[in-house]
């Protein structure tokens, strides 16, 4: 047995993750009423959703209690470089808008669920996260408040004893550990994944919403195959694109299929210890980035609105954009790291230009209904810029001291 599983490891996760892929859509197609074999995928998605509010809580308390003084950490780097992107792929969103306008044919029926005013009502909501009582917030996969409270227990425990730190990291190691586990099981996920997608869905859904998806996907892969390199070349002044197409690999196929970032939380971890990052920065930078690095979300909510504005005939002037795509930005900080987090965000940008919300949650039920491609590309687009971004500006130390960068 043991033999097998050596043999199963020393495969490449990436080819045993295509495997599945390829596997689970012959079945999906072939065998579509084997409802069954799709239980592989939310058992695999339940086990990285499970898992990781602990991973992340651990983590970061045990990186914290036992950072040394006058140590140099790169939080400052990673969080604007997170606002950057963020921004920028609000922009890029706007642009490609105003040139290639799209409309859109709103279902009937409106979509249930209740979107925020407003901007204060977002940042209001994200307050009252930071404060949950930190046992709810793990059980509930509470990010911001999970970290919140990790941060402040690190810092109460940084004067403690070495074995309490030497504990605390015995119990991020083993959580560590039983999180590798869990990913050596992504290709069955996979399988269960894209075998429910294919019996259940199908392509046919898509054919009257194809240019607003083919916008949204083209607006993304901008961002991730032109944006974030020049972005990542201003930092560390060498080429870019190993490091884009390594993350783009190890990271954006398991989060385009999980589709939540708060579930690709353990993979981004595995990534940046294979480029030999340093786990006092990314077991902080890699949480906070599936709550606050939201550029897929930024372009959602900025093509959505746009697309809505389209559909009225409204005119939308070059200041007016500038405040979208400000206001996607902020919006998509806010974006739940779950699948569709970022619709519900859709109605606060369309209030921007005075559209009823009984209209704006009917675009929400188109994003629901393309939410199978739009959403899996936007958060792999958003997960994999979480290890890509911490990675730059790691790397950028690296090139201050001397340090040979390899990936």
């Amino acid at each position: 047995m043991n033999s097998l599983f050596q043999k199963w490891n020393s495969i490449s996760l990436v080819k045993r993750i295509i495997t599945g892929l390829i596997i689970g859509a012959i079945l999906g197609t072939v065998i579509p009423s084997v409802a069954v074999i799709g239980i592989l995928g939310d058992l695999f998605v339940g086990a990285l959703k499970g898992v990781a509010p602990v991973l992340v809580f651990f983590l970061v308390m045990s990186s914290l209690a036992q950072h040394k003084e006058g140590s140099k950490t790169n939080m400052g780097s990673v969080i604007v470089l997170y606002l950057i992107g963020t921004f920028a792929a609000a922009v890029v969103a706007v642009i490609a808008s105003f040139l290639f306008p799209v409309s859109l044919t709103l279902p009937d029926a409106v979509q249930s669920g209740t979107p925020p005013e407003g901007v204060g009502e977002v940042i209001k909501t994200l307050l009252l996260n930071v404060v949950q009582n930190p046992i709810t917030s793990i059980s509930t996969a509470n990010y911001i408040g999970i970290l919140a409270w990790a941060v402040v227990f690190g810092l109460a425990l940084k004067h403690s004893a070495d074995t309490t730190k030497t504990m605390l990291g015995n119990f991020a190691d083993g959580v560590s550990q039983a999180v590798r586990w869990v990913i050596s099981f992504a290709p069955f996920g996979i399988l269960g994944l894209v075998f429910t997608t294919v019996s259940t869905s199908g392509l046919g859904i898509f054919k009257d919403y194809g240019k607003l998806l083919i916008l949204l996907v083209g607006c993304m892969i901008v961002i991730a195959l032109i944006v974030n390199p020049i972005i990542v070349f201003l930092n560390i002044k060498q080429n870019p694109y190993p490091l884009v197409f390594k993350c783009l690999k190890d990271s954006f196929i398991t989060a385009f299929f999980t589709r939540s970032s708060a579930a690709n939380i353990p993979v981004n971890m595995a990534l940046c210890e294979s480029l030999g990052l340093d786990e006092d920065n990314y077991s902080v930078s890699i949480p906070l980035g599936a709550t606050i690095n939201m550029a897929g979300a930024a372009i959602t909510i900025t093509v959505m609105t746009l697309a809505t504005v389209n559909t009225l005939g409204y005119t939308v002037d070059i200041p007016t954009a500038i405040v979208l795509s400000i206001i996607a930005a902020i919006s998509a900080c806010g974006a739940s790291g779950v699948a569709g987090g970022s619709l519900l965000l859709i109605p606060l940008a369309c209030s921007l230009f005075g559209i009823s919300n009984d209209i704006a949650m009917q675009v929400v039920g188109v994003g629901f209904i393309i939410g199978v491609i739009q959403d899996s590309f936007e958060t792999g687009l958003n997960s994999s810029t979480d290890a890509l971004f911490t990675a730059a500006a790691e790397f950028r130390q690296w090139k201050k001291v001397g340090k040979p960068i390899r990936w």
